[in-house]
């Protein structure tokens, strides 16, 4: 599942992005949601800077918010975790044709990165993971996680739109599994990006 509409986050500030976190670490925000992502909106130009309609900006920015809210409720139990995964989006490549050289397996329905070029997101962010200790996996969307799932993992990191990490969330909402989310700051069929600095922290 994921957005009718393309929005690309980039261009905007840092400030953005501590406005969203300070915002998420307020006690009862899940109240007021609505009203702070409308804030948002307004305060940093969204719909303007990114070129969508005022309706899509705000369930945008609820969405993000909604998703540093689960990290910050799900921290503690996260942080102990033994057994990890980081799930990447196929589409942060740097190539997404026969120059990307990543391996493919259809048994769990992913790309394996093998490093063809230092400067794509998803070759930086694969060797982040496994420094870290992580299991990384390059998926072509949300459902393939159920896949990924057989392997036993009581921890993920899920790198995607926040549209597919609602969707992993209900996936995995049955299963003893926490996870914590890293929005996408543009989207689309290719070229989506992601900040490597969220990723760090998260991780």
């Amino acid at each position: 599942m994921a957005y009718k509409f393309n929005f690309d986050l980039s261009r905007l500030s840092q400030s953005f992005f501590r406005e969203i976190a300070s915002f998420s670490n307020e006690k009862n925000i899940h109240r007021t949601i609505g009203k702070r992502a409308r804030y948002v909106v307004k305060k940093f130009k969204v719909d303007k800077m990114v070129g969508i309609p005022v309706s899509d900006a705000i369930t945008l920015i609820e969405d993000m918010i909604d998703t540093y809210i689960m990290n910050l409720s799900l921290r503690n139990d996260f942080d102990k975790t033994k057994k990890r995964v980081l799930l990447l989006p196929h589409c942060s490549r740097k190539y997404m044709d026969s120059r990307c050289n990543a391996r493919f397996d259809p048994n769990v329905s992913s790309y394996y990165c093998v490093g063809c070029s230092n400067d794509c997101l998803v070759n930086k962010a694969t060797k982040l993971g496994k420094e870290r200790g992580y299991d990384v996996y390059v998926l072509p969307g949300g459902s393939c996680i159920r896949k990924v799932m057989n392997k036993k993992y009581d921890g993920i990191v899920g790198v995607a739109c926040t549209e597919e990490i609602k969707l992993a969330r209900n996936i995995l909402k049955n299963h003893s599994i926490t996870i914590q989310g890293v929005p996408l700051t543009k989207n689309g069929c290719a070229n989506t990006k992601f900040k490597m600095e969220t990723l760090v922290k998260v991780l």
